[in-house]
């Protein structure tokens, strides 16, 4: 590190540092191939045993473990470990496979340290190691997305957690989850409960980062930011202002202008490289959890309203009630594979949303700078363990370098090199086939007029996707916002658009550009298109299911748009109950207007929530995505498990069976 670098450590840190701050998290995971991430406050050796039911255990020593696994350095007690580690002889399929990952700190290299030293809840009572199974075929996924700490409501990766222990207690191999897939906003960038950024910022100071200067800001460094002026319920005033920036995005009623940064609740957005590694610790892992992390202090007392020091106080129960759960939320991470991909709260709302919000974000040094430290972070924390082999030593050397010097001229040319990538999104080679969607960095501007919402994927993305597609007779697509939504609500996003104001609503859909949505539908009248698409999808904070066939098309493909939301976020529940309500009506079968959407030509059937009042067809309870598939890759059943333990399965209206 370089000897100018002034470290955030104004701070004295009070506790020390546990040796594992996140994880073990499995990543992609098949029997030829196992990932691992994990970060640590210490460098590290490695060294690994696995163990497959019925079978001899495979040692992998450390000088072999360590040909295999990148550690990137972020800060002076910051160290994140990939593992990836190719197999020349297959791990078998369908059975159990147990874990042990050791360390040894290079101050104490004979001290070999396995999980009951550093992570002791990581086990589930049933098995003495951590483990997976790797699945023949995709049978059984959980699925979900918007798992925001401070709303207040139960985590549904609880739930999730609860459901594995669950099945340990009467294990049957066949009936474990292949995947978790996380469908977008895994950490909420632009809306951070003020108790929640004072513990990142309690974290920052024991992991001693480099001190980062921020460009064309009234706060010059990140070290003043972190400690000095944290600005807490008052980071709205930090973000940028632009003059093309409040002609953009003025709001309809009263002439109030909104910033380059879009969300309602940007009043504690994280801004540096620190806080947005900090924040992934913190949701993942209780390690870098002190006692005292959330406490609001006489100083910042002094600093809040009243009505902020009230607002501060709910927070906090929230958020301590969130951190208490988080070793589950660990141990789940440690046992099922996730693939995981970003949305708009991964960087901040309405991210890419128009071509004028990009012209006027990525203009602007300071805004530029936000984006692109929330990249670095999802690159290191999400998109590293989805596809190791794409990101080149190269690049995570100069990821390295830019953590070394934050704000230097190399922390600014990565961020310009992450604008330009191209390749978030990314394919598994699971049966049927996982494709993943990047729907926010490839998009089709509009050519109509630049403050007119953009296409979700650009004509290339939407052919490559297709010829991705080609040659499979069933197919798991994740894309982050869904495909077939609520006709209502994109109507009434539509209307927004019209005047000129998609921002006010989130017009973020598939339908609200043109190009991509001709694109999109006739993709799945393609003659060789999959027989059967099951489209995973989150974002909107209600749950549903839509059947979906062409019309007057017997060999149509079968396709079920099935959306998991939120896993920590739930819909104002009055809201949704007029919004469903006024779809039915507005959009029933019969209905005119059905002939005014771009849909015209599909047969969309909803499938009905059991126990749902009548008609009801959203569902706004937290929790996690269940879909369990037939051997052909169409569903068998779609639940919703929910953070209070509850299945609810959706089916058809005339089906009022169970699923078995």
């Amino acid at each position: 590190m370089p000897l100018n670098v002034m470290l955030d450590v104004t701070v004295a840190t009070a506790h020390s540092l546990p040796l594992v701050l996140a994880g073990p998290i499995l990543r992609a995971v098949n029997a030829k191939q196992l990932t691992f991430w994990l970060a640590t406050s210490s460098p590290v050796k490695l060294q690994l045993t696995l163990q497959a039911d019925g079978q001899n255990a495979r040692h992998f020593a450390e000088q072999e473990l360590a040909a295999h696994c990148r550690s990137i350095r972020c800060a002076e007690k910051l160290f994140l470990q990939l593992i990836h580690i190719p197999l020349s002889e297959p791990l078998p399929e369908e059975v159990w496979i147990s874990y042990d990952l050791q360390l040894a700190t290079e101050q104490d290299q004979l001290e070999w340290l396995g999980w009951q030293h550093w992570a002791p809840d990581l086990v589930y009572p049933e098995r003495d190691n951590p483990g997976f199974i790797i699945k023949s075929k995709l049978r059984r996924l959980l699925h979900g997305s918007c798992r925001k700490p401070h709303f207040d409501c139960a985590d549904g990766l609880l739930a999730a957690d609860d459901f594995l222990a669950q099945q340990l207690q009467h294990f049957d191999a066949s009936q474990w989850p292949a995947l978790l897939l996380l469908s977008g906003d895994q950490i909420y960038a632009d809306d951070v409960a003020a108790p929640m950024l004072r513990a990142i910022h309690q974290l920052i100071a024991q992991l001693g980062f480099a001190n980062e200067t921020l460009p064309c800001s009234i706060v010059d460094n990140s070290a003043e930011l972190h400690q000095q002026a944290p600005h807490y319920f008052q980071r709205n005033n930090l973000l940028p202002k632009t003059a093309g920036g409040q002609a953009v995005l003025q709001q309809v009623f009263k002439g109030v202008k909104k910033p380059i940064f879009t969300s309602d609740s940007a009043r504690n957005h994280l801004i540096s490289l620190a806080e947005m590694m900090a924040m992934y610790l913190l949701v993942w892992s209780p390690s870098g959890w002190q006692p005292e992390a959330t406490e609001l202090s006489p100083e910042l007392h002094a600093q809040l309203s009243a009505a902020e020091q009230q607002q501060y106080r709910s927070q906090q129960v929230i958020v301590q009630q969130f951190a208490a759960g988080l070793p589950k939320v660990r141990r789940l991470l440690a046992h099922l594979p996730s693939a995981m991909i970003f949305d708009d709260h991964d960087v901040t709302d309405d991210w890419n949303l128009t071509a004028e919000w990009e012209q006027t974000a990525y203009d602007h040094d300071f805004s530029r700078r936000i984006i692109g430290n929330a990249l670095v972070g999802y690159l290191l924390c999400q998109a590293w363990g989805n596809t190791p082999e794409r990101f080149e030593p190269a690049l995570l050397t100069r990821v390295e370098q830019a953590f070394s010097d934050s704000g230097s001229k190399q922390h600014q040319d990565l961020i310009a090199e992450l604008l330009r990538f191209e390749h978030w999104h990314y394919r598994w080679p699971t049966e049927p086939p996982l494709l993943v969607l990047d729907t926010r960095t490839r998009r089709w501007r509009s050519e109509v007029s630049i403050d007119k919402p953009s296409g979700l994927l650009d004509w290339e993305a939407i052919t490559e996707l297709q010829q991705d597609l080609l040659g499979h007779s069933a197919v798991v697509l994740v894309a982050p916002a869904p495909v077939f939504g609520v006709k209502l609500i994109e109507g009434i996003q539509r209307i927004f658009t019209y005047f000129g104001k998609p921002l006010l609503v989130d017009a973020e859909n598939w339908m609200a550009h043109r190009g991509t949505a001709y694109a999109l539908l006739n993709l799945f009248r393609h003659p060789k298109t999959p027989k059967h698409f099951v489209i995973l999808s989150g974002d909107v904070h209600y749950s549903f299911v839509y059947e979906v066939k062409l019309r007057g098309k017997p060999d149509s493909p079968n396709i079920w748009q099935i959306t998991s939301s939120g896993i920590k976020n739930e819909f104002p529940s009055r809201l949704l109950d007029v919004l469903d309500r006024l779809n039915r009506w507005l959009y029933s079968p019969r209905s005119p207007l059905n002939w005014l959407t771009k849909r015209r030509r599909m047969k969309i059937v909803p499938h009905k929530p059991e126990h749902a009042r009548s008609g009801e067809r959203l569902l706004n309870r937290a929790g996690i995505g269940l879909v369990d598939l037939n051997a052909d890759g169409s569903p068998k059943r779609i639940a919703q498990l929910t953070n209070s333990g509850e299945l609810i399965c959706f089916h058809r209206k005339e089906d009022e069976a169970r699923w078995e």
